[in-house]
């Protein structure tokens, strides 16, 4: 009986990391592509919902940048939004 490890002519115990190496290569490939590539590109999904431009939280984070409000008046009225129109973590209700 033949076995991996016989040297005399057969591949050896080194044929058992050819399948290690060749995904740790696409799993190198995908991280850099989802890294560079495709970083700008599917940003909106099921798991990102889009954010609507008009909307009162947006609204306030417009000021907030702009600077009309500052930053403790931000957060107190982010919670009075997130209390009314039931903002849930994890997307879209």
């Amino acid at each position: 009986m033949q076995t991996l490890a016989n040297w005399d002519g057969g591949p050896g115990p080194w044929i058992l990391f050819f399948p290690l190496i060749w995904a740790a290569v696409v799993i190198g490939v995908v991280t850099l592509l989802r890294r560079t590539v495709w970083r700008g590109r599917g940003r909106r999904g099921p798991w990102r919902p889009a954010v609507d431009e008009s909307s009162p939280i947006a609204v306030l984070g417009r000021r907030f940048a702009a600077g009309e409000i500052d930053e403790d008046e931000y957060w107190r009225r982010l919670s009075v939004l997130n209390e009314e129109f039931g903002r849930t973590r994890g997307g879209a209700a």
